[in-house]
């Protein structure tokens, strides 16, 4: 067989191992459609002539400032994509609410203040309600953008909640020690290689890291107590002690206003905007396959194995992650279940 019939063998069999999967296939040959600009779908159609819309907003997987790793390639940055999204419920006169979709376990202090303020903003600039709807995971960082929402719907699985501080620190030096590897750092004061693994923490170094994770946390804890109005104030330090918790229990403790499904959060979206009927759309990305108005809503994000656990800050929980080796160290919002 010829290089050529080995080159078209090869393809027709990788073609026909991915057509056994499930769903719909989409092939690209020559790279990706130039104009990568939302598409609007109907995913619930109301069966009148120029309905009022209902937007559903997805903000899945770690919250990033920045695209998202993949195995192959980059993905979205998932607080561009949010910008995208809201922007396209603002400028279409048609959509008169938006069901702000997580699942979400957090991510990076500053992403997941972005999207607080660029759904906040969204609410003033354009009075149209928002919904916060919370699937499977809607913790620390998660928790703090429903904050932003007019209501918030809950699952009774959700996991939620995620409030609280944990300061977690790593020290190589003693192992590297027994191996006779002693490593120095020159730094430009004393306080510059705080929480580095190679160095011995201090009380000093210690009382900084406190400092800090005492200041996220009262910010964290100011945005509960300012957007829940339904949180007794004697629950207060019960619900922001970093547990988490149910659908259920959080909706016992003032944290969401009520259990529901995509439906209720509908219900709900339309009775705020003084709508009685409305479709319901998605955005998506062109070649997107949008079967339903389910489609978009998966966690595609997992810290998993590959994020190693370096010095780390959990607010709720609030990670410094990351190693000496990864230069790319950043404070999150974050529950990860995976760390002690």
């Amino acid at each position: 067989m010829s290089g050529n019939n080995w080159i078209g063998a090869f393809v027709l069999g990788l073609a026909g191992l991915l057509a056994g999967g499930c769903g719909p296939m989409t092939f690209v040959v020559g790279g990706s459609p130039a104009n990568q600009r939302l598409q609007t779908t109907v995913v619930e159609g109301d069966g009148r002539w120029f309905s009022d819309r209902v937007a559903i907003i997805d903000v899945s997987g770690i919250l990033l400032s920045t695209n998202k790793p993949q195995v192959i390639g980059v993905g979205e940055n998932p607080v561009s994509l949010l910008y995208e999204k809201l922007e396209e419920a603002r400028r279409d006169p048609r959509v008169k609410a938006v069901i702000l979709r997580l699942n979400t376990p957090g991510g990076t202090v500053t992403a997941s203040d972005t999207a607080y303020r660029l759904v906040t903003r969204f609410r003033e600039q354009t009075g149209k309600p928002v919904v916060a709807l919370m699937m499977d995971v809607a913790a620390s960082g998660g928790y703090y953008v429903a904050c932003a929402a007019d209501q918030i719907v809950a699952t009774p699985t959700t996991v939620t909640g995620s409030i609280g501080v944990i300061v977690q620190t790593i020290s190589f030096k003693p192992a590297l020690s027994r191996i006779g590897v002693q490593a120095e750092a020159i730094t430009s004061g004393p306080n510059k290689d705080v929480g580095s693994p190679l160095s011995t923490m201090t009380d000093e170094h210690r009382a900084l890291l406190q400092a800090i994770v005492d200041d996220f946390y009262h910010g964290f804890v100011d945005v509960v107590r300012g957007s829940r109005h339904g949180l007794a104030a004697d629950r207060l330090a019960e619900a922001t002690d970093g547990r988490v918790v149910t659908g259920r229990e959080a909706l016992s403790m003032g944290l969401v206003d009520r259990l529901g499904d995509l439906y209720d959060a509908f219900a709900v979206a339309k009775r705020l905007a003084g709508v009685e009927h409305a479709d319901l759309v998605l955005y998506h990305r062109p070649l997107d396959y949008v079967g339903s108005p389910y489609a978009s809503a998966a966690w595609t994000g997992s810290l998993g194995p590959s994020w190693p656990g370096g010095t780390q800050i959990n607010l709720a929980q609030f990670n410094l992650a990351g190693t000496f080796a990864d230069p790319g160290v950043e404070f999150y919002y974050l529950w990860d279940p995976s760390q002690p």
